[in-house]
């Protein structure tokens, strides 16, 4: 009875840092993590232990803040930064955001397309009209559990696995033992890889999720109004991003682990989108791991729109003080609905306008790189702020693991540039 009662609790701590920790494995990183386990078969594995701890510690950064608060990143910038500095970033995140999105559009199209035969581009406008109708008509509290179901999508990567081959041995040596080439691609690679699992949308969802999980609940309020319910509420988010996190790095391996074993020992070194990956695996691996390969892209796909573009509709709602939040009516959060609306419908044009997804991924990258060290230097001031934080400032271990995430990214995106 005990032990029910730690799983029930368990799950019930899942929530905003679990669908976050997903949607960070939408088709765009999937390609990611292909082309990472095509070209260099299991030698970047690694990557996937080392950007845990740090992708775990800048969410847990951002969901304290939105739990503290009661605000999102761009409200509390909004708040206590000046006026250009929010819009400057918010201005990169919608950018970033919109061609992400017009990436992941895209790439569910031709998943369908590869599973049923037809025109991609009508499959992605119906799955595109799918995802803004779930977003605007569907009740806040159904919607969520709609995205807690579209994260078992991440499990095909996991199937796929056991349908193939793999070197085990060598698998766990190269997960445990970071190889290091002083290479460009091998550098870019390692580069790209921490730009998908570290992204700048992932924090604004997080903070505006928790702030709007705390107003949703009657019993809840911001921790700075309500400071005895702090110890239960930062062992859920605890739980929460653990678990989120740790299941987005574990299936990011699965992928590496489903396309060293298949694409790269097969000579097959190229990948340069998801759907390709899928295609690629088929007279490899046969059609079941095909399909699941496929279904999985559309799956990640659906959980990713909304984030991508819910984060842009949070962060442009707080920075004009408008109402915002998936649990209001479209006509009482106008703004906000409409912002989420045009963004998605952007990334839809995009492809009517052929815009090469892979061109568009690299331009994302870049503005994503441009976009997350400041953002992650002014959340690290932010979660160690009185003025914001009140009593809840960053605890020691927490502001070290946030710090050093930071520099990483730093560093990524220099390495980016070069």
């Amino acid at each position: 009875m005990a032990l029910l009662e730690k799983k029930t609790s368990i799950l019930k701590s899942l929530g905003p840092g679990l669908i976050t920790g997903a949607s960070d494995d939408d088709p765009s990183g999937i390609a990611t993590y292909s082309q990472a386990g095509a070209r260099y078969g299991f030698a970047l594995l690694w990557t996937m232990v080392v950007s845990y701890p740090l992708m775990f510690g800048i969410q847990e950064v951002s969901a304290r803040i939105g739990r503290v608060t009661g605000k999102g990143i761009a409200g509390n910038l909004r708040e206590h930064y000046p006026p250009y500095l929010g819009f400057a970033i918010v201005s990169l995140l919608l950018g970033a955001n919109v061609i992400n999105l017009a990436a992941d559009i895209a790439a569910m199209g031709e998943a369908v397309k590869l599973l049923l035969g037809g025109p991609a581009l009508l499959y992605a406008g119906i799955l595109t009209a799918l995802s803004l109708g779930l977003q605007i008509f569907i009740p806040y509290k159904k919607y969520v559990s709609i995205l807690r179901y579209l994260t078992l999508a991440l499990f095909s990567y996991v199937a796929v696995v056991f349908l193939v081959n793999v070197d085990w041995l060598a698998a766990l040596k190269n997960t445990v033992v970071p190889e290091i080439h002083l290479e460009t691609d091998y550098l870019t690679m390692i580069v790209a890889v921490l730009g998908t699992t570290i992204s700048p949308y992932l924090f604004f969802w997080e903070a505006s999720e928790e702030a709007e999980e705390e107003e949703d609940n009657i019993l809840s309020r911001p921790l700075n109004d309500a400071p005895e319910q702090a110890k239960s509420e930062f062992h859920r988010i605890d739980v929460d991003n653990l678990v989120g996190m740790g299941f987005s790095n574990i299936v990011a391996i699965f992928i590496m682990l489903a396309t060293a074993a298949t694409l790269h020992s097969s000579g097959i070194l190229h990948i340069e989108t998801a759907t390709q990956a899928a295609e690629a695996l088929r007279p490899l691996a046969g059609n079941s791991s095909f399909l699941l390969f496929a279904l999985g892209i559309v799956g990640t796909g659906l959980l990713a729109i909304p984030v991508l573009a819910g984060s842009v509709g949070f962060a442009v709602g707080e920075l004009a003080k408008a109402p915002i939040g998936l649990d209001k009516k479209p006509h009482e959060a106008k703004l906000f609905y409409g912002v989420i609306a045009l963004a998605t419908l952007i990334g839809f044009g995009l492809n009517i306008l052929d815009v090469n997804p892979i061109a568009a991924l690299v331009y994302a990258a870049v503005i994503n790189g441009v976009v997350a060290v400041p953002l992650m230097i002014l959340m690290m001031f932010m979660a160690r702020n009185k003025k914001v934080m009140g009593a809840f400032t960053l605890p020691r271990w927490l502001y070290v693991l946030g710090w050093i995430a930071t520099l990483v990214m730093l560093l990524a995106a220099l390495g980016l540039f070069i």
